[in-house]
């Protein structure tokens, strides 16, 4: 693989190439971890709809199992709350170990290194608080910029609505307050794009005793390597949120379509649901692994991977498997003074 002007397909086809060479591997990450976030993310909403369509009979159900006594009329409401945080704990900590193994195993992957499933699993106990901790202060930034906007909306609003005298309902004030929206999406749009390594960065550079690989450095250092990727990291970005969105997006679609109390019984509801969620599961690895791959690349053009190499192996011969995995590649590293 080219790592000086690398593309969307490029980097997909090197991800390909490593989860090809131990599909194993990444298949039992996969199901461990990986599967039941996409199963969890079809079937949640059509549980929501059972709770909140239909009697309380789930809900008393549910609760029971948890000793929680309340009157009916709280009863639905409850059991939504406690589903709720359930599920973004759940979410949460299985995406965590998910990240943390995958990129593990695509980093050693990617320089020909032989992968291991415990070594994989044991990453996660170095990496699972260091990526808690970052996607809390990435949550922090991310509600101080939507506070910002908000605030500035409002203030616009009172400011042409009180003084410059414009109706609320008016299309041209309408118009003219969707400006900030629009601003908020295209600001968020590019804090995706410059903080797409940032997961990997914390998990890959965790080792290093004289990194601090969490909290706010690892955004720093994502801004600085994805300098002259900004394109292909949107493309990444752009090509797996439209592939899961019109995968979740048509299978929330069909669950409604059966509709009734015993739809969600049904061979059709149960069959879109396995395909959905495999597909799910697939676009998942790939984008952890493309990220991955797309860390190695910016470090490959900031002259840190020949670095590392150094490093490690220092006047050896060292095969990398850049290409189709057939034709071996030797670099050679030499000191210079």
């Amino acid at each position: 693989m080219s790592t000086t002007n690398p593309n969307l397909w490029t980097i997909l086809s090197e991800s390909k190439r490593i989860i090809k060479a131990h599909s194993r591997h990444f298949l039992a990450l996969s199901v461990i971890f990986l599967l039941p976030i996409s199963f969890s993310v079809l079937v949640f909403p059509t549980l929501q709809q059972l709770l909140l369509l239909h009697d309380d009979t789930v809900a008393k159900s549910f609760l029971s199992h948890i000793h929680v006594s309340t009157s009916d009329q709280r009863r639905r409401r409850q059991t939504l709350i406690i589903l709720s945080i359930s599920y973004s704990v759940f979410a949460l900590v299985f995406s965590l170990c998910a990240v943390a193994s995958i990129t593990y195993s695509v980093f050693h992957g990617f320089y020909g290194r032989p992968v291991k499933l415990v070594s994989s699993l044991y990453s996660i106990l170095h990496s699972f608080f260091p990526l808690l901790i970052t996607t809390l202060v990435c949550q922090l930034l991310v509600s101080a910029l939507v506070a910002l906007f908000a605030s500035s909306l409002f203030l616009l609003v009172k400011l042409l609505h009180n003084i410059l005298g414009f109706d609320y309902s008016s299309p041209f004030f309408v118009s003219f307050s969707l400006l900030p929206f629009i601003g908020l999406l295209l600001s968020l749009l590019y804090l995706q794009v410059i903080w797409a390594l940032v997961s990997v960065i914390v998990v890959s550079e965790q080792q290093s005793p004289s990194c601090w690989a969490w909290g706010v450095r690892p955004f720093k250092r994502s801004a600085h390597l994805i300098k002259g990727f900004q394109s292909v990291a949107l493309s990444i970005y752009l090509y797996f949120a439209i592939c899961a969105g019109i995968l979740i997006l048509s299978s929330w679609g069909l669950a409604a379509a059966f509709g009734g109390t015993d739809g969600w019984k049904s061979w059709a509801f149960v069959l879109q649901i396995v395909v959905t969620s495999a597909l799910l599961t697939l676009l998942f690895l790939y984008l952890a692994a493309a990220n991955t791959v797309l860390y190695m690349c910016c470090k490959a053009t900031h002259g840190e991977l020949a670095m590392e190499i150094a490093e490690e192996f220092a006047r050896e011969y060292v095969r990398l498997p850049f290409d189709d995995g057939k034709v071996p590649h030797l670099v050679s590293v030499v000191y210079t003074t």
